[in-house]
């Protein structure tokens, strides 16, 4: 896996969706998240600039074709306790 000097993937290779929200904060923590597990990542806004119109279209994470299982498992887990009604310990 080639690592850029920005921390996103190369614009070239194919991307996949592994997140959406229609809140920027929520895809910064789980872009933070897959970027601390080695994933790097890439966020685009949908239809609109969150910035400008907040809450208008929506936010998507994309990585690697190679590293979307890895990604989605990641967030899964994170997830499971926050949908559970757990809390860590």
């Amino acid at each position: 896996m080639a690592s850029y000097a920005d921390g996103k993937p190369n614009p070239n290779e194919k991307l996949v969706r592994v997140f959406d929200s229609d809140q920027e904060s929520e895809t910064m923590v789980v872009r933070g998240l897959l970027e601390s597990s080695g994933i790097e990542c890439d966020v685009a806004n949908l239809e609109a600039p969150q910035d400008i119109l907040p809450g208008v279209g929506g936010v998507v994470i994309l990585v690697r074709e190679e590293d979307a299982e890895e990604a989605r498992r990641i967030i899964e887990e994170n997830r499971r306790p926050i949908q559970d009604g757990e809390e860590d310990s």
